[in-house]
C-alpha cells in the first residue's frame, strides 16, 4: 500500500514514470526487508530479450526515412489522390498520415514531420492555424495502428505470447477506419475553409506514385516478410533499417553520410527512453507477480464482472482516464500485466484486446492535459494549448466512435488476421 501511495504521489508531481516506479519498488523492498539488488537484477533480466532489439531498430528506420526527405513525396502522392475533394488539403493531411504510418510507427514522429509542412500550408489555404494543428495531432493516432508499430512490439513483449504478425494485421482496419472517420468530419465540418482544388490527371497521379513507391513499398516489404515466415519481427526491424539506409543514400540520394551521426544519436536517445521504462516495469511486474497482485485483482474482478462486454467497457473507461495523465507506452507497461490475464480468463480474443488497448492509449496522445502530440503540434503552430484543445474535441469524439466500433464489433479487428491464418 505504501509503495502504491509513493507511486501516485510521484506521478502527481510530474516525476518521470521510470523513476516513480523505481522509487516505489525501493520503498516496498525496504518495507519487506528484501535486498535492493533484486531491482537491478530484474531490470537487466527484463531487457535480456532478442525481441526488444526490434524497438531501437524500428526507431532508427523511422529516423532514416524522415531524414531522407520522403515527407514531400508522401504529401504529393496523397494530394494526387484526395487533394481535389472538399476540404482537400485537410484530406491530404489525414491520408498522408496513413502512408507515413507505414514508415515510423510513431504518432509523435508523424506529428513532427507532417506538422511542419501541413500547418503553415493549411493556414495559407484558408484553414485556421489552430484547426490545422489539431487535425495534424488527431490524425497522428493512425501512426501506431498501421504496421510497423512500436506499441505493438511492446504489447507483444509484455504479454509474452501475443502474435506480432496478427497484431500488425489487426491494426490496419482501425487505422483506415479512423482515417475515413476524420475525412468525413472535415468534409462536412471544414469544407468551407478553403476552395476545392482541381482534380489531378491520371498522368499526374502516376507521376506522384512513381516518386512515392519507395516509402509505399517499405511497409509491404516488412510486413510481408514477417507474414511469409522469412524473418522474425526483430529481423524485420533490421531489414527496415537497412532498407531505409539504402533507399535514402543510394536510390533517392537525399541522405548523406555526414547526416548519419546525428540520426544514430537521435535514434539511440529515443530508444533509451523506451528501454529504460521497459526494464524498470519488467522489474515491477516481477514484484507484482511475487506479491500475487494480478491474481488477487483478477479474482476480485471476476467475482464482480462476468460479462466480457462490460469488462471491455470498463477497460476503455479506465484507459481513457489513465491516458489523460500517462504516456501510452508507459500506461501499457503499468496496466497490461493486470488487465491482460483478466481478459484472457474471460475468453476475450488476445488480438482484439491488444488492438483495443493500443488504440485507446494512443488516443491519450492527443487529449489534454498531457497529450504529447498536442504539445508537439503546438510547438509548431504556436497558438496555445487552449486553442488546440478546443479544436481537438470534435476530432476526439470521432476517435471515440472508432474505438466503440472496434471494441464491440471484434470482426473489424480480427478478420484480417484470420484471413491470413492467425
Amino acid at each position: 500500500m505504501v509503495a502504491f501511495i509513493v507511486l501516485i504521489v510521484l506521478l502527481a508531481i510530474g516525476a518521470p514514470i521510470a523513476f516513480a516506479i523505481l522509487l516505489s519498488m525501493v520503498g516496498y523492498l525496504t518495507q519487506v526487508d528484501y535486498p535492493l539488488s533484486l531491482i537491478a537484477t530484474r531490470i537487466f533480466s527484463g531487457l535480456d530479450s532478442f525481441a526488444i532489439l526490434a524497438i531501437p531498430l524500428f526507431v532508427l528506420a523511422g529516423e532514416l526515412m524522415n531524414e531522407s526527405g520522403i515527407t514531400g513525396r508522401i504529401i504529393k502522392f496523397a494530394n494526387a489522390l484526395v487533394g481535389h475533394m472538399k476540404a482537400g488539403l485537410a484530406q491530404v493531411n489525414i491520408w498522408a498520415s496513413v502512408i507515413f504510418a507505414g514508415l515510423s510507427g510513431s504518432a509523435v514522429a508523424d506529428t513532427s514531420a507532417l506538422g511542419r509542412i501541413f500547418i503553415p500550408e493549411m493556414e495559407k489555404d484558408g484553414y485556421p492555424r489552430d484547426f490545422a494543428a489539431a487535425l495534424t495531432a488527431a490524425s497522428s493516432v493512425i501512426g501506431p495502428m498501421i504496421p510497423p508499430s512500436i506499441p505493438v512490439i511492446i504489447y507483444a513483449l509484455i504479454t509474452a505470447g501475443s502474435s506480432v504478425p496478427a497484431l500488425f494485421l489487426a491494426g490496419v482496419a482501425p487505422g483506415i477506419l479512423l482515417a475515413a472517420g476524420l475525412s468525413l468530419y472535415v468534409r462536412f465540418r471544414a469544407g468551407h475553409y478553403a476552395e476545392v482544388h482541381p482534380k489531378k490527371t491520371v498522368r499526374e497521379r502516376f507521376q506522384a506514385l512513381g516518386e512515392a513507391w519507395i516509402p509505399l513499398f517499405m511497409p509491404v516489404f516488412i510486413v510481408g516478410s514477417i507474414l511469409t515466415g522469412i524473418v522474425t519481427p526483430t529481423e524485420a526491424a533490421a531489414l527496415a533499417a537497412g532498407y531505409a539506409l539504402i533507399a535514402g543514400m543510394f536510390v533517392m540520394r537525399s541522405l548523406h553520410i555526414n547526416q548519419l551521426p546525428g540520426i544514430f544519436v537521435r535514434a539511440m536517445r529515443d530508444s533509451s527512453v523506451i528501454l529504460i521504462i521497459i526494464g524498470v516495469v519488467a522489474a515491477a511486474n516481477w514484484l507484482l507477480t511475487f506479491a500475487r497482485v494480478p491474481q488477487s485483482l483478477s479474482a476480485l474482478v471476476l467475482d464482480q464482472i462476468s460479462d466480457p462486454w462490460i469488462f471491455l467497457l470498463l477497460v476503455n473507461v479506465i484507459l481513457l482516464v489513465v491516458g489523460l495523465f500517462l504516456e501510452g507506452i508507459a500506461a501499457m507497461l503499468v496496466l497490461l500485466p493486470i488487465l491482460h490475464p483478466i481478459a484472457m480468463s474471460m475468453g476475450i480474443d488476445p488480438t482484439h484486446f491488444g488492438i483495443v488497448v493500443i488504440f485507446n492509449l494512443m488516443i491519450g496522445l492527443v487529449t489534454p492535459p498531457m497529450g504529447i502530440c498536442l504539445f508537439v503540434s503546438n510547438s509548431i503552430a504556436n497558438v496555445g494549448m487552449g486553442a488546440i484543445s478546443r479544436r481537438i474535441m470534435p476530432l476526439f469524439l470521432v476517435e471515440l466512435a472508432v474505438l466503440a466500433i472496434i471494441t464491440f464489433i471484434p470482426q473489424t479487428v480480427t478478420f484480417l488476421p484470420r484471413l491470413f491464418g492467425y
